[in-house]
């Protein structure tokens, strides 16, 4: 399902094409690419040099007198870490081209004496500065993790490269060196120092200029990152907060996902009255928002313009994950953006949910199954809860994580058991006969948020591995039949991608492709949570409530979905702590706490410790 938009203003077409790169920035950053291309192809392999391209490659800027190996090799990775700058009209990438060109230029001319190669640096840099006001999009978010992870990736792929300069050139090799041997030079040769390697001739030479030239890159590019003026990434702050809940306390019943904009690892742009937002996070040159805009929908117009003018101000490529049916319809309409179906949200009216009937006799017999083991549950709000048995459930919800990482951003909290979050329902499990283990008698948790005054959405569902299965069955069902009590009427559970296509693929006279394109899904399954969370929701007789991406175009569909999918947690670039590290830590936080509080024996405490 998409969202067409008949009508579109000149305003549409300046928001929509404002982060779009121009040809002219696109074209720049293609040819610096290929620049670097050659020049790092004309300094690393020797037969490049004397092969046809040579003329071309010749006169490239980087290709300098006895220094030609190293230097075109500086050229062709400084040009090719510039090109994605320069494509994104990014202004630092643009200046830092605009200095690099001229140098070439007088460097062809002095060293070479070649008024072509001159020529050619010339000629990059007249479009750059012609049209230097398309380059004026402002630097991303960054920290100062980014000067260790370019040392990280600029010190593997250094050493990837040197072990193919090192052996670029076999019939100068004296001897027949080890592989071991060629490390050790290209470390020596990245600090400046002489290897173990011999070569014939002037080889010698010209590979140690290489190799001290990637060294001397990769220092110089982490020391500035480490020491630049640092922006920190978004964080959301306590002034930014407060007025998110103000909007949210007025205008919050609208959306189940409203409350998910609290999560503190967001930023947040507000329309010029104030009266509605869009919080969002940029996620490798992805302004990612999420859900439909807080606050006044009139509004909305307003905070949608401060998002697109953000995204143009940074040339970000501008998306939106989960947003309702009525906020695809204003996403479009006011940005011209394209809007497609993503999937579905389950929720459940507590007025209508009963375990009678042969529909949800599976549940019902489940549920009876488990209470018949001697759990029972507990559903209470987040401040009604002692700080004590909070901390428990903080740790254990860490601590049962099946991923090193905490998964959810579109529709997730990222915290449990905040002061602030007092509205928050907490359900938990217990097992009073059961074998004590580092959390006491609790077996799983679910945490819901408010929806408005009479809402919940659920943010996470937890258990212990040893509990038996069906836990989260219990306490979904033990929630809605405690929901009246705490005067919520409805219920969002999870979201279930591609519902619809999985829905219509097995049924009786469905198309070849609505077939095949279920069975991908399913295949996708296996690693994905997407045939499971859909079978797991329709267990509880809900209603549909479709969701949908917002994107600006199709081609920029793979780049959001990556985006989306590190935003989510399901790809990690970072490098987490060992998980066995991880749990031995939870697990001790928790037994050191229980000691504190009291609540367990000795025997339950080396237990813990076993853990």
């Amino acid at each position: 399902m998409s969202i067409g938009v008949p009508n579109r203003s000149s305003r549409v077409r300046q928001l929509i094409r404002g982060p779009r790169p121009e040809a002219v920035p696109a074209l720049v950053g293609r040819a610096c690419a290929l620049v670097g291309l050659l020049d790092v192809a004309a300094g690393v392999f020797p037969r490049f040099r004397h092969s046809r391209m040579h003329t071309m490659a010749e006169v490239l800027p980087g290709a300098l007198g006895p220094f030609a190996a190293a230097l075109s090799l500086s050229a062709g990775v400084l040009l090719l870490l510039l090109a994605h700058g320069l494509k994104r009209s990014k202004r630092r990438a643009w200046r830092a081209a605009v200095a690099l060109l001229p140098a070439g230029a007088v460097a062809q001319f002095t060293y070479r004496h070649s008024l072509v190669g001159a020529l050619i640096s010339v000629a990059l840099l007249v479009p750059l500065l012609r049209h230097r006001d398309q380059f004026a999009a402002l630097p991303d978010p960054r920290s100062r993790w980014r000067a260790l992870a370019n040392f990280v990736l600029m010190g593997a792929g250094s050493l990837g490269l040197g072990l193919v300069i090192v052996s670029a050139h076999p019939g100068r090799l004296v001897g027949d060196p080890s592989l071991a041997d060629r490390i050790s030079h290209v470390l020596y040769g990245l600090f400046g120092f002489e290897g173990p390697v011999d070569y014939q001739g002037n080889t010698s030479w010209t590979v140690a200029f290489s190799l001290g030239a990637l060294g001397l890159l990769t220092a110089i590019t982490t020391v500035y990152l480490a020491f630049r003026p640092e922006h920190p990434a978004a964080r959301l702050t306590d002034e930014d907060e407060a007025r998110l809940r103000a909007l949210l306390d007025k205008h919050g019943r609208r959306d189940s996902l409203g409350h998910f904009a609290l999560r503190r690892d967001k930023a947040v742009v507000f329309s010029p009255s104030g009266k509605a937002a869009v919080t969002y996070r940029v996620v490798s040159g992805v302004m990612l928002a999420s859900g439909d805009p807080i606050g006044d929908v009139e509004a909305w117009p307003g905070a949608i313009e401060r998002f697109m003018d953000e995204a143009k101000a940074h040339s970000w490529t501008p998306a939106v994950m989960g947003c309702s049916e009525t906020g695809g319809e204003v996403w479009t309409r006011e940005t011209g953006l394209d809007a497609l179906e993503l999937g579905d949200e389950a929720v459940v009216d507590v007025a209508d949910f009963s375990l009678a009937g042969r529909a949800m006799r599976n549940v019902r017999q489940m549920v009876k199954r488990i209470e018949r083991a001697g759990y029972e549950t507990r559903v209470r709000r987040v401040r009604d809860i002692g700080e004590g048995e909070l901390e428990r459930i903080r740790l254990a919800a860490e601590d049962w994580r099946g991923t090193d990482t905490e998964r959810g951003f579109s529709m997730a909290l990222g915290r449990i058991g905040d002061p602030t979050d007092g509205d928050c329902l907490i359900a938990t499990a217990h097992k009073a006969d059961a074998e004590p283990g580092p959390y006491g008698d609790l077996k799983a948790i679910l945490h819901f948020v408010p929806w408005g005054p009479d809402g919940a959405s659920l943010d996470l569902m937890r258990r212990d591995r040893s509990a038996d299965p069906g836990m989260n069955e219990l306490l979904i069902v033990a929630s809605l039949q405690a929901a009246p009590k705490f005067d919520v009427a409805r219920v969002s559970l999870n979201f279930a991608m591609f519902r619809s296509a999985l829905a219509r693929g097995e049924k009786i006279g469905a198309g070849p492709v609505l077939r095949a394109w279920r069975g991908l899904l399913v295949f996708l399954s296996r690693w994905f949570q997407i045939e499971s969370l859909y079978k797991f929701n329709a267990k509880f007789q809900p209603r549909w409530e479709p969701r949908f991406v917002v994107y600006r175009a199709s081609g920029d569909l793979p780049r959001i979905g990556f985006a989306a999918m590190q935003a989510e947690g399901f790809v990690n670039l970072a490098l987490p702590l060992p998980r066995f590290l991880r749990r031995r830590t939870s697990a001790a936080r928790a037994c050191a706490h229980a000691v504190a509080e009291h609540t367990m024996t000795d025997r339950d405490v080396r237990a813990a410790q076993a853990h």
